[in-house]
Formats: C-alpha cells, sequence, structure tokens
C-alpha cells in the first residue's frame, strides 16, 4: 500500500495520537514502524493498542523528534528574515509500570546573539518544556506532578512543541512560546480524568502550582515568588453523538510579583470550541484577563480570540490542506502587568502539503497590525517540518 493510498489524514491521525496523547497523558508514543505500517488504522482519540509487557520489561522508553526550516520575507522586518531554522524537540515517554509513565520534552531554540559576549553565547538556548510524572487510578482520576503546558486552553494542550503537529506555522499569538499574554507553562500538581455521563463524555483537570515568575512569560519553575500558589479548573466535554466536538471551559487564578515589588491578583476565564476532524477542522478560542492591583484601582481586563478553519482537500491524495485563521488581542492601556504586550489584529491564509506521512510543507501569507496607531506589515512565509 503506498503513502497516498493510505492518505495523509490517516498518516497524521495515528501519529497525533500516540503523540498528543502522551503530551499531557503521558501515554507512550508508538514507534516509527506503527506510524509507517499498513493495517488497519486506530480511532481518531484513542492511543495504538499495545501488548501488555512482562513485569520486569520497564522501563520502556520511546523518543520522538522534530524539526523545522522557515522562510520568510515580510514588507516591514519583524523578526529574522530569509531562512531561520526552528527549533529541535525531543519527546520522551516512559512506561514505569502498569500505572505510572514519565513524559518529557527537550527543546533547542537557535539564539540570534550566538558568540556574543563574554563568555560568548551558545548556539541554542535549551530548555526542559515539559516534565510530567503522571498516577493512573483509573480512568476517572489521573495524578500526575511537573511541568506542563497550562490547561487553560485546547491549542496548549493540543499542539506542542514541533511545528509538524499543528497545521499552521505558527501558534496563536495567544499562546505563543515565550509570550506574555497567558502563562503557557505551569508547574505543579495536575488531578484528571474522565466521566462517561451518559455519552457526554466529560473531562476534568484542576490543578495547583507556581504562577509566573517576576517575568511574566516564564513559569516559577525554582519556586514561586509569593505565598500563592496558583489554581486552574477546566473541563470540557466529547459527545458520543457528536463525533469530533469538544466544548470547553477555563479558570485560572494567581497573584502576581512584578520585579517593581508590586502586587497583582490575576483572574483567567477562557473557553474553546472544536470540530476535531480534517474535514473539517474548526478551532475557537477566547480568553478574558483580569488585573487588580492590591489596594489600588479598579480591575482591568484584556481578552484574546482566534477562529482558525481547516479543510482536508478529498482530491491529490487528501495531501493538501488549506487553512485560515484570525485572532485578535486587546489589551487594557493602564494594565501595569501587560505594559509591553502590544494589541494585534491578524489575518492568516496558507496551504499544508503532506509530502510524505512524516514531513510536511506550509505556505503562508499572513497581514497583521501590532500596536496602537502601528502600520499594517504583510509577508509571505514557507516552512518545512517533519518528525522522527
Amino acid at each position: 500500500m503506498t503513502v497516498r493510498e493510505i492518505g495523509s489524514e490517516s498518516a497524521t491521525r495515528l501519529l497525533r495520537i500516540g503523540i498528543c496523547a502522551a503530551t499531557l497523558l503521558a501515554v507512550p508514543a508508538p514507534s516509527f514502524a506503527q506510524t509507517t505500517g499498513g493495517g488497519a488504522m486506530p480511532p481518531h482519540d484513542q492511543a495504538p493498542t499495545q501488548t501488555p509487557p512482562d513485569q520486569t520489561d520497564y522501563p520502556r522508553l520511546k523518543i520522538v523528534g522534530f524539526g523545522d526550516i522557515t522562510f520568510n520575507s515580510t514588507k516591514y522586518v519583524e523578526g529574522p528574515r530569509n531562512f531561520a531554522e526552528g527549533q529541535f524537540v525531543l519527546h520522551m515517554a516512559s512506561a514505569l509500570s502498569p500505572r505510572a509513565t514519565f513524559f518529557g520534552e527537550v527543546s533547542f531554540t537557535p539564539r540570534i546573539d550566538a558568540g556574543q559576549g563574554s563568555p560568548p553565547a551558545t548556539g541554542f538556548n535549551a530548555e526542559i518544556e515539559r516534565m510530567i510524572l503522571r498516577l493512573d487510578h483509573s480512568d476517572r482520576l489521573k495524578v500526575s506532578f511537573g511541568r506542563y503546558h497550562t490547561p487553560i486552553n485546547f491549542w496548549n494542550t493540543a499542539f506542542h512543541h514541533g511545528a509538524w503537529l499543528q497545521t499552521s506555522i505558527l501558534r496563536p499569538e495567544m499562546v505563543q512560546f515565550g509570550g506574555r499574554l497567558l502563562p503557557v507553562h505551569f508547574v505543579g500538581a495536575l488531578v484528571e480524568g474522565a466521566v462517561p455521563a451518559g455519552g457526554v463524555n466529560l473531562h476534568y483537570q484542576a490543578g495547583i502550582g507556581n504562577g509566573r515568575n517576576t517575568v511574566i512569560s516564564r513559569a516559577g519553575d525554582p519556586g514561586d515568588v509569593n505565598s500563592k500558589r496558583a489554581l486552574l479548573l477546566t473541563t470540557f466535554a466529547r459527545p458520543d453523538a457528536a463525533y469530533g466536538l469538544q466544548v470547553g471551559g477555563s479558570f485560572y487564578l494567581d497573584d502576581i510579583s512584578l520585579s517593581t515589588g508590586q502586587q497583582f491578583q490575576e483572574h483567567i476565564v477562557a473557553g474553546h470550541i472544536v470540530w476535531n476532524k480534517e474535514t473539517p477542522e474548526l478551532i475557537a478560542e477566547v480568553a478574558a484577563i483580569r488585573h487588580e492591583q492590591s489596594v489600588v484601582g479598579p480591575p482591568l481586563w484584556s481578552n484574546a480570540f482566534y477562529v482558525l478553519a481547516a479543510y482536508r482537500l478529498p482530491q491529490f491524495g487528501k495531501l493538501l490542506k488549506p487553512y485560515y485563521r484570525f485572532e485578535h488581542i486587546n489589551v487594557n492601556a493602564g494594565d501595569t502587568v501587560f505594559q509591553s504586550v502590544p494589541d494585534l489584529d491578524m489575518s492568516t491564509v496558507g496551504v499544508r502539503y503532506d509530502a510524505a506521512p512524516l514531513v510536511a510543507f506550509k505556505a503562508e501569507y499572513r497581514n497583521w497590525t501590532r500596536g496602537t496607531g502601528s502600520v499594517r506589515n504583510y509577508g509571505g512565509f514557507l516552512q518545512v517540518c517533519f518528525t522522527f
């Protein structure tokens, strides 16, 4: 059976099952042979069936990698022009026992100041993006500890580091890695599970941990900067009657301590609705962020949303997937916490071509304004991304 006969849709779904399920649930990712071999494909949101190992067959480590190269050309320079090496990413999943699993993610990002300074800066920044130990009691109750992609919106827990995993070249700005609008990383403990609930299939996640650091784009990896822990609660439903549909919402509460000594309460309310299929793929998310300075001033609200629509064409062996995304960020001008976060309006139109089950090419045109009164920028972007 050829790659074209299998179709990119099935191959893409199969590897996403093994990797994306492992990302949040720490399920071991499938091997290369499982992702490319023939035979029946499992359903979209179920992990591939694995033969139970012998009791002495632990630990069982699997490693999956990602890489990408991007070319861009814009009207006004915003970031590196021409070719740019993307992140080199490793996903590591290991079964420690029938009820204990570990998942880790490491990224290597090229630096624009490589070789400068004294001592000279290294060529790449190495980051531990995720490090999760999970203990499974049942489908209704799983407990984990570590560093997560904060589960307060869909994109941040469905598409992780590794551009191959997502349809578009970039993540939405509201959940951009290194961004400051939403806390992308979270360090602490998480309780999660799923309840059938008469076919509604309710899922929950509740966590406690370290909130933002004094640099709000960073998580509190070495410890929280104040005595207030961050709390989060996420619920979503995947009804049997509408296979592929996911609807959910999240609430996040934290206290922020800036390097200036100012203290703020942060409340985040988010919601999403997703039609998680390739024909079509529809994702819409919204988030509202409330900051209130202790004892001083009224609460201030900022908000953001994006909508993505994509469709894998039945022609050409289902290898082409055009898409469009619109995103908007509106920051309150008086918000001290977000004083360096600009407003944004951006439209992105593109197409993804799956040249092989593990290789994709993407082409995009973007048109955007960033910041009040800024000129409109636009440009073209090309990317080749892969997993191995």
